[in-house]
């Protein structure tokens, strides 16, 4: 599957989307795990890409999604966004751990 963006079990359409909503909120957290906004947004660039719904996480008015991706500089993370406004909103990211690592590569 390299070279492709898997989308498992999903119902949104990401050719709608108007780029990412970045505030005071969402940048002081991704910080907290040594995330730069770029970082983030570079992931939705770079294959592969592996975005799953994550309806245990989502509301009834907001659904979330998981993504497994790497920066430009191929640094492996797991970030959780949602959409809002039609633009990619980051909840939290961090570098991918153990199992998440394995099951990316998986992929490449």
């Amino acid at each position: 599957m390299y070279g492709m963006v898997q989308y498992i079990g999903m119902k949104t359409d990401f050719n709608t989307l108007d780029g990412f909503e970045w505030d005071e909120g969402n940048l002081e957290h991704i910080k907290k795990h040594n995330v730069e906004a770029p970082e983030c947004e570079e992931m939705f660039f770079n294959l592969p890409l592996l975005i799953n719904e994550d309806p245990e996480h989502s509301s009834k008015t907001e659904m979330r999604f998981e993504v497994l991706g790497q920066t430009n500089e191929r640094r492996k993370l797991f970030l959780v966004f949602t959409i809002r406004n039609k633009k990619i909103r980051i909840i939290s990211t961090r570098d991918q751990n153990q199992k998440e690592r394995r099951e990316y590569e998986k992929q490449t």
